[in-house]
This record gives C-alpha cells, structure tokens and sequence, in this order.
C-alpha cells in the first residue's frame, strides 16, 4: 500500500511540474532535432525510466529465483 501511495505522489509531482511547465523546448538527439513541450518531454523521461527499472527489477527478481531453485536442488532438505 504504502508503494501505491509513493506513486501517486510522484505522479501528482510529475502533473503538476508538466502542467506549470507546459513551454515549448527542443530537443537535440545525435542527429534528431524536434521541438516539444517540456510536459511532454518530462513525461516521456519520467516513463522511459518506469520501464527501465521495471526491467532491471523483473532481471533481477528472475536471477534470484534462479539461484533460489538451484540452491534448493543442490540442498533439497536443507542441510
């Protein structure tokens, strides 16, 4: 409950930055060069890092059931 709660906030931040901040702003790329709203681009960072550490998280997690289950066979009462 408490993760959901810590969500909310940020996204409540993250709103209330993008609505105040909402001025067009360029964005330059290697060679892309576009012209965006800094709510846009806030948002879109703000996202691209969600998956990143949804990703980092999910590697993670699967790494350690992995070395839970051979830990498990290698000793499978235990000892």
């Amino acid at each position: 409950m408490a993760v959901l709660i810590i969500a909310l906030v940020i996204v409540a931040c993250i709103a209330l930055f993008s609505a105040q901040n909402s001025m067009p702003v360029t964005i330059a790329f290697l060679f892309w060069k576009f012209e965006a709203s800094l709510a846009l681009v806030t948002f879109l960072a703000f996202i691209m890092g969600a998956i990143v550490a949804a990703i980092v998280i999910f590697w993670a997690s699967i790494r350690h059931s992995k070395k839970k289950r051979a830990s498990q066979t290698a000793h499978p009462h235990g000892q």
